[in-house]
């Protein structure tokens, strides 16, 4: 075997630039890899930091949640302690003052004071169930809801069926999401009494993984499509669409409304 000085050189030549070509791939393969070793650590060194950054604001957010839920509990111990004992005063005085009155007009008028106690009485409960962050959920309102609608139709000659298919109770739903459904089955509610001339309610509520629906339908005489659409539906679609929501209605065989809302 020839030793390398022995050799031609222009093969001494060859060898040695591949030799040196070697080298200089060595070399820049080590510096390739050094350097994206580097990148790699600056990104996550950076990555790190945002993720940091990403807590501290979700943090301060959770904060901020908090002491919204905690002044909200308090509004609504204020207003059951102060205002549920004024209006309780206020119907206990009118009370007695009914039994102290002669004058047939005087008793009429009382009664509508006694009357007037109720209805703030009952707007305050439903204000107390609003501000309750416990409530949010699809259980809670449902349950809610229910109990208006019974109470509200059972003096009236509309009876009333309810229903409901793949609720999760335990579901989330935002207070507004919650207050703004329930504004609107007040709404529906007294619309079918006032002018659906029916007998016969059916109040639904339906979940679909994330999306949640109320469906009232009633066998009246439905919505004439001649006539101008009424402030109180024009209102039920407004808050649907403030909580990025959907209300349909159709008029096929009685009223029907359709709340849907993305939980």
């Amino acid at each position: 075997m020839q030793k390398i000085s022995e050799l031609p050189f222009e093969i001494k030549f060859i060898y040695v630039t591949a030799i040196t070509l070697l080298i200089i791939l060595a070399v820049f393969i080590v510096f390739v890899v050094l350097m994206y070793n580097r990148k790699q650590i600056l990104y996550l060194q950076e990555k790190q930091l945002n993720s940091e950054h990403q807590n501290q604001l979700l943090q301060k957010e959770l904060e901020k949640q908090k002491l919204i839920e905690k002044e909200r509990e308090r509004i609504s111990h204020d207003m059951h302690d102060d205002l549920g004992a004024g209006i309780s005063a206020l119907k206990l005085q009118a009370e007695f003052l009914k039994q102290r009155a002669e004058d047939e007009a005087l008793k009429s008028d009382i009664d509508e004071l006694l009357k007037t106690s109720e209805d703030m009485n009952l707007s305050m409960r439903e204000m107390l169930w609003s501000l309750n962050s416990g409530n949010d959920t699809l259980g809670s309102f449902i349950d809610y809801a229910q109990s208006y609608a019974l109470n509200f139709l059972k003096k009236t000659t509309i009876v009333l069926h309810i229903e409901d298919e793949n609720v999760i109770a335990e579901t989330p739903i935002t207070t507004e999401q919650r207050r703004n459904l329930f504004l609107c089955l007040k709404e529906a509610l007294n619309n079918a009494y006032k002018h659906s001339r029916s007998d016969k309610l059916i109040l639904s509520f339906i979940q679909h993984e994330k999306e949640f629906m109320m469906k009232i339908s009633d066998n009246g005489i439905g919505i004439d499509p001649q006539k101008p659409e009424g402030n109180g539906l024009r209102n039920m679609k407004r808050r649907m669409q403030e909580q990025n929501g959907h209300c349909e209605v159709t008029t096929a065989n009685g009223t029907h409304l359709f709340f849907k809302i993305k939980l």
